[in-house]
C-alpha cells in the first residue's frame, strides 16, 4: 500500500532511446536501398550503428520489408525496414556489420 506522499513524488522521464547501440554520424553519406523486385534508390546515410542505420530516401518501404543496402558503394548488406516516414527509413541489419566497415563510415569523437 502506497503512502499519500508517494503520489507527489517526482518521477524521472521515460527513456525514449530503445536502440541496442548508440548511433553515430557518418563521414560518407552515399548509399542505395533496394527492396525485393525493385530498382535501387539513391539514399543519404544519416547515422549508423553496427546493428542498423537511418537513411534519407525518396520512396516508401513497409515495416518488415526485406532490403539490400549498399553503403558507400560497398558490398550489399541484408536488412529489414523498421519504420519509414517523412522521407526517412530506419533499418536493422540481419547481422551486425563488420567493425572495420563501421569505423570507416563514422566519425571518431575523442
Amino acid at each position: 500500500m502506497g503512502l499519500a506522499t508517494s503520489a507527489y513524488r517526482k518521477v524521472a522521464p521515460a527513456k525514449l532511446e530503445q536502440r541496442a547501440a548508440i548511433r553515430h554520424p557518418v563521414v560518407v553519406k552515399r548509399a542505395s536501398v533496394r527492396g525485393h523486385g525493385r530498382q535501387p534508390l539513391d539514399a543519404v546515410l544519416d547515422d549508423l550503428s553496427v546493428y542498423g542505420c537511418r537513411l534519407a530516401i525518396d520512396g516508401e518501404f513497409a515495416a518488415g520489408e526485406r532490403l539490400w543496402l549498399r553503403l558507400a558503394g560497398g558490398d550489399a548488406i541484408a536488412a529489414s525496414a523498421v519504420w519509414c516516414e517523412d522521407g526517412k527509413l530506419g533499418c536493422r541489419f540481419d547481422e551486425p556489420i563488420a567493425r572495420d566497415l563501421f569505423r570507416s563510415l563514422t566519425l571518431v569523437f575523442a
